[in-house]
């Protein structure tokens, strides 16, 4: 049987109304991916360790304001996903850097504080007013680091207590360090979740940073997930249980008290022998219960033998 060869003209249309490979003007392109930064957690951790840290920041300004007797405010700035490189390629040099272990795991944690904050602080410890000590640039001697391990001792137990919400991580300091370019404790490329932080104290200012190997972070997922469950959860009767005895120790301030019409100081000043003051007020009336300054309930003044006492009537509900 003879081969039956096709005209060549169907076959070319054909050809001209398939589909092409190259995306049109209106499709959609895959994104590049570098996989040099992965994304080793998820960005609902990244927001609950954004809310953790603002809770760090509000208590360490407490803390650090009566560690040094000064006005200090602290701020979160960000918190994001970077390569271990990139993030001490931010740190500046020399600079003050701490080496922080992560007990019970197995890592560690770098914060560092800038210059223009370390050599103040430095100043304010040892009794003086830190002017002219933010244009210091050098590096931090070994006296001086023993003297600013008070300061992260205050700085590391607001940390744990912020990171108590989602595990207990024990913040030690392990070593000093000054040269961002020299530290070797993770791999180039290993991801770190870097939190910045900036520092105001008195008239001077710097930043903080925190850097925390994201394994860390992602090892604690699941923590993450249940306090997350936790917060979106109404309180068992268990828990009531516990907070009412927790409060049931404390005192209440309670006053009986008959509020009648006001009196104008210089009409009370011009009060003399045989004046009548008419207060208006009838007899019958109940009687405000006030708790803690707020009206809580109505009733009346009744005796018990030689002692006064409140009989409850209701409970009080403001006119509208």
């Amino acid at each position: 049987m003879a081969d039956v060869v096709p005209p060549q003209e169907p076959v070319d249309s054909l050809i001209a109304e398939s589909p092409s490979d190259e995306p049109s003007d209106g499709g959609k392109t895959a994104p590049p991916y570098d996989f040099r930064r992965p994304d080793r957690i998820a960005k609902d951790q990244l927001r609950s360790i954004h809310l953790l840290h603002e809770n760090f920041a509000r208590s360490l300004a407490s803390s650090l304001s009566a560690f040094l007797r000064a006005y200090v405010a602290v701020d979160l700035v960000s918190v994001e996903q970077l390569p271990f490189v990139e993030f001490t390629r931010r740190l500046p040099s020399p600079t003050c850097i701490v080496s922080l272990a992560l007990r019970p795991f197995e890592g560690s944690a770098i914060l560092e504080l800038s210059h223009s904050l370390a050599f103040p602080v430095f100043e304010m410890l040892l009794g003086g007013s830190g002017k002219g000590s933010a244009k210091i640039n050098r590096e931090i001697t070994e006296i001086e680091k023993s003297i600013l391990d008070g300061l992260f001792r205050i700085m590391l137990q607001d940390l744990r207590a912020a990171w108590q919400a989602v595990s207990f991580i024990d913040f030690t300091v392990e070593s000093h360090e000054t040269e961002p370019a020299l530290l070797q404790m993770l791999a180039p490329n290993e991801a770190v979740v870097a939190i910045r932080m900036e520092l105001r104290v008195g008239e001077y200012s710097g930043l903080m940073n925190i850097g925390i190997p994201s394994i860390i972070i992602k090892m604690l997922r699941q923590k993450f997930d249940q306090q997350w469950t936790v917060r979106k959860t109404h309180s068992s009767e268990a828990e009531h249980a516990r907070v009412l005895k927790l409060i049931k120790p404390g005192t209440v301030n309670v006053e009986a008290r008959l509020n009648g019409p006001r009196v104008m100081l210089e009409d009370l000043l011009a009060v003399e022998a045989g004046d009548v003051l008419t207060f208006d007020y009838n007899t019958k009336r109940e009687v405000d219960f006030i708790m803690n300054g707020r009206v809580k309930f109505q009733g009346n003044i009744v005796q018990d033998g030689r002692k006064r006492a409140f009989r409850v009537n209701h409970e009080y509900r403001p006119s509208e």
